[in-house]
C-alpha cells in the first residue's frame, strides 16, 4: 500500500524511528525508504562509493533491487570484480567504475567521473563512504546536486568540535559539526544521524514534515552511541546540544 504524507499541520515522526537494515549498517535503509516515501520518489538514480562488493553494508543495494539506476564506484580491483558479479542481474541499470575518487580536481574527481555517465545533474541520492576524505569529496561535488546525501563522519566526535580529516595531523575522519556546516553551505538540511549524516536539499525539506526541534536545532539529531563513555565527553556533547538549542530559540524569539 502506498503511504501518502499530507502536510496538515501535524508533524511526522523523527526519521530515526524508521531505522531498518536490509543491507545497510546502522538503519540507513529504513530511513532512506521513509524519506523517499515522504518526497514521493519511487524511482531514480543513485551514486555510491566506495561501493565495496555492492551488497555488504550497502546503502543502495535495496534501491538496486527495486529497479533503480545507479553508478557504483569502487577502487579495489578484487572488490570491483565481486561488485560486478554480485550485480550482474542488474547490469542494464548499473554503471560500474573501477576508480578511486580523488579530491582537488583531475580525472578522478567525482565531477569528472560522473560526467562519463548518463546521470542527471540533480539525481536522487549519493552515498559517500570511503573512511577518510568524505568531507573533501562532497566539497568537490560542484556540477551535481543530488536530492539526498548520505555521508560518513567520525561519530565519536561530539557536536561543537570542528575537524576535517587530516591524518598527518592525527585527525581521523570529519566531525558532525564540520560536515553539518558544509551541508548548510551547499544548500542542504540535516535530517538524520545514524552514524552517517543524511541531508536533503533545502527546497525539499518541507515535504518531510519534520519536527521543528530537529529543523531549528540540528545538533539535537546527534546520537551518542559512538562517543567514548566518559562522563566528561557525554556532558560536553549534551551541554553543547542544549546550548545551541537555547541560542536558536532566542534568535527566533527576537525575530
Amino acid at each position: 500500500m502506498l503511504k501518502i504524507c499530507l502536510n496538515n499541520g501535524t508533524k511526522m515522526k523523527t526519521l530515526l524511528k524508521y531505522r531498518k537494515n536490509y543491507f545497510s549498517q546502522n538503519g540507513e535503509d529504513g530511513v532512506i525508504e521513509e524519506i523517499l516515501i515522504r518526497l514521493g520518489i519511487k524511482q531514480g538514480w543513485f551514486v555510491e562509493f566506495g561501493a565495496w562488493d555492492g551488497i555488504h553494508l550497502s546503502n543502495t543495494y535495496e534501491l538496486v533491487k527495486k529497479g533503480w539506476k545507479g553508478v557504483e564506484i569502487e577502487g579495489d580491483e578484487n572488490k570491483f570484480k565481486e561488485l560486478k558479479n554480485n550485480l550482474s542481474d542488474y547490469k542494464e541499470n548499473i554503471t560500474h567504475m573501477c576508480a578511486y575518487v580523488h579530491y582537488g580536481g583531475g580525472n578522478n574527481s567525482i565531477d569528472s567521473l560522473l560526467s562519463q555517465t548518463e546521470i542527471s545533474k540533480d539525481f536522487e541520492l549519493i552515498s559517500i563512504d570511503i573512511d577518510s576524505y568524505d568531507w573533501h569529496i562532497w566539497n568537490d561535488l560542484r556540477n551535481y546536486s543530488p536530492k539526498i546525501v548520505i555521508i560518513e563522519i567520525n561519530s565519536s566526535i561530539p557536536p561543537g568540535i570542528e575537524q576535517i580529516h587530516f591524518p598527518t595531523e592525527n585527525k581521523q575522519g570529519s566531525s558532525f559539526t564540520s560536515t553539518l556546516e558544509l551541508g548548510i553551505q551547499k544548500g542542504y538540511t540535516l535530517v538524520c544521524h545514524t552514524g552517517n549524516l543524511i541531508f536533503v536539499r533545502n527546497e525539499l525539506v518541507e515535504k518531510l514534515n519534520l519536527p521543528d526541534k530537529e529543523l531549528n536545532n540540528p545538533e539535537s539529531l546527534f546520537i551518542n552511541t559512538w562517543i567514548p563513555k566518559t562522563g566528561l565527553n557525554l556532558f560536553i556533547s549534551k551541554f553543547f546540544i542544549f546550548f545551541k538549542g537555547i541560542v536558536r530559540f532566542i534568535v527566533e524569539y527576537i525575530k
